[in-house]
């Protein structure tokens, strides 16, 4: 086992075919998403101005600290991500397989930066680009799969 994980999320050398490339991607997923729904309870605490709480409080503290948190793991989860992808693109014949495997987590980071982003300065910045980027989040994902799963054609098939 720890040597599939060295292989599947450590290094971006090598193969592997659809089956292990959704072993591999499944626990990234669910972390992700775990991590994110905490992340959004989180965020709760951390936007108050000191009417509304004392300056050092309890909750706040933590939700930041959270934040810390959150950006080391799901920075350590788009390597992971990458690193497997980059495996199953190479595998399918794609070229610049880590351009590719890459894709995903450059949108979905955009995506997450404009939704924190927006509120705080939505005189500038309208509520229709964070649209357009959860958009191309969600095209991005949509593709990745379609091409991880074999839904797509690969290099050499019409």
């Amino acid at each position: 086992m720890a040597g599939d994980f060295r292989f599947l999320y450590r290094t971006d050398e090598g193969r592997i075919p659809r089956a292990t490339w959704a072993r591999g991607a499944l626990p990234l997923i669910l972390a992700f998403s775990a991590l994110t729904a905490v992340l959004r309870q989180a965020l709760r605490f951390t936007n108050k101005s000191l009417s509304e709480r004392a300056f050092i409080d309890g909750p706040t503290i933590a939700a930041h600290v959270y934040i810390v948190v959150y950006a080391a793991a799901a920075l350590l989860i788009a390597i992971s991500w990458v690193n497997l992808s980059a495996k199953r693109f190479r595998d399918r014949g794609r070229p610049a397989p880590l351009a590719l495997a890459g894709l995903l987590p450059l949108a979905a980071f955009a995506a997450g930066a404009a939704h924190w982003l927006q509120p705080r300065v939505a005189e500038v910045m309208p509520r229709w680009n964070v649209t357009a980027l959860d958009a191309l989040a969600l095209l991005a994902l949509a593709w990745t799969l379609a091409e991880m799963l074999d839904a797509l054609p690969a290099k050499g098939e019409a």
